[in-house]
């Protein structure tokens, strides 16, 4: 056997004994780089943000809150039931409709009519007519904002619009109160009665599941 031959045989053993001899080393040396390389997998997989759902939520449940459904009848342009924001004034249910028709008892409007007053839901406004106070009819009694389908029930007063001698037929409530409730008009709910200083506790008490506020 040559040279180069012998050489290359002896060295090729030598590496297999290098090898054998330091094989728990290499071994050792072998399995970290493994286990390194999926430590740095794993770390990417857990460091990696997760995507992102966005998910929409449906507002048909809060649309009945959002809206209130009320009636305007009598002297306005179109007449009718509207579905109006929750929070509307009886100003955006007038201009809804039209506004006042050329024989709206605008002299009525003026006096009694409270149109920054908030509408409540499934109520109804009726706008008299000139012809209506001429016949003797009492303009009060028959344009007064009225309610349909009220939480408090029907053939209540409204404190926005009746007259003193209405108020005065409500238990509890003589001239002074009358007067009172006239003088801090207008009113958002029936509590404000209570806490704009419009009545006492214990008058109103008396009157609160008598009165609304349309």
């Amino acid at each position: 056997m040559g040279g180069p031959e012998l050489f290359e045989q002896e060295r090729k053993f030598s590496l297999e004994d290098l090898l054998f001899r330091n094989r728990i080393p290499v071994t050792i040396f072998l399995v970290g780089v493994v286990l390194v390389g999926a430590g740095i997998i794993v770390s990417r997989q857990i460091t990696s943000p997760d995507p992102v759902v966005v998910l929409e939520s449906s507002t048909g449940g809060q649309e009945d809150s959002s809206e209130v459904v009320v009636e305007v009848a009598g002297e306005v342009v179109s007449p009718g039931v509207y579905k109006l924001s929750s929070g509307a004034r009886i100003e955006d249910l007038l201009v809804a409709a039209g506004g006042l028709s050329a024989g709206a008892n605008r002299d009525w409007v003026d006096k009694n009519l409270n149109r920054a007053a908030k509408i409540t839901d499934g109520s109804k406004i009726y706008i008299p007519g000139i012809d209506e106070q001429s016949t003797g009819k009492s303009a009060n009694s028959v344009a007064r904002v009225q309610t349909i389908s009220s939480p408090r029930g029907s053939g209540l007063v409204d404190v926005n619009t009746a007259s003193k001698s209405e108020l005065e037929e409500l238990p509890g409530i003589g001239p002074v109160y009358a007067q009172s409730v006239i003088e801090h008009r207008p009113y958002s709910t029936v509590e404000d009665l209570l806490t704009s200083g419009a009545l006492r506790k214990s008058t109103f008490d008396k009157v609160k599941d008598l009165v609304a506020v349309y």
